[in-house]
């Protein structure tokens, strides 16, 4: 015995629906197909984008602008969020991209930009993907250092 010799036992089998052979067999006249219309037709196709007739949704939108692939996005921290993180000693003065993902300012796969919005009077240690020049200046007025990573 071998899977070519194989047949499915009696309750299994199934005859496949045969339209179109008379009244008695229950799809007889329309053959399941309802009555007059583009679907009734042989030939008929039903593509995913036809709306009837209705305009399309791919010629409603505008074809105006892209979407660049290559886009880098940042995820911006404000200096004030900063101090607040330190006074809640959530960071410490010495501040790396490790402690800003365990402080859940950022995700694993972001790259932080700092930005200069609001004061700071802690001298601070941070490592971040860039930072805005009024948030460098804030950070060494302070007598701080910002350092840019690589990737």
């Amino acid at each position: 015995m071998d899977l070519s010799n194989l047949k499915a036992p009696v309750p299994n089998r199934k005859n496949r629906k045969r339209v179109g052979r008379g009244q008695g067999s229950g799809r007889g006249e329309q053959s399941g197909r309802g009555h007059n219309g583009q679907k009734s037709r042989s030939g008929f196709k039903r593509r995913p984008w036809f709306e009837g007739g209705q305009m399309p949704l791919q010629r409603r939108l505008p074809k105006f602008g892209f979407t660049n692939i290559n886009r880098q996005e940042n995820r911006v921290i404000n200096l004030h969020t900063i101090g607040e993180f330190i006074e809640a000693e959530k960071l410490t003065t010495s501040i790396t991209l490790e402690d800003l993902i365990n402080a859940g300012l950022a995700k694993s796969d972001d790259r932080v930009k700092l930005l200069g919005r609001g004061e700071i009077e802690q001298k601070i240690e941070i490592e971040v993907h860039d930072a805005s020049a009024s948030a460098k200046e804030k950070v060494e007025k302070a007598g701080g250092s910002v350092t840019i990573a690589e990737n």
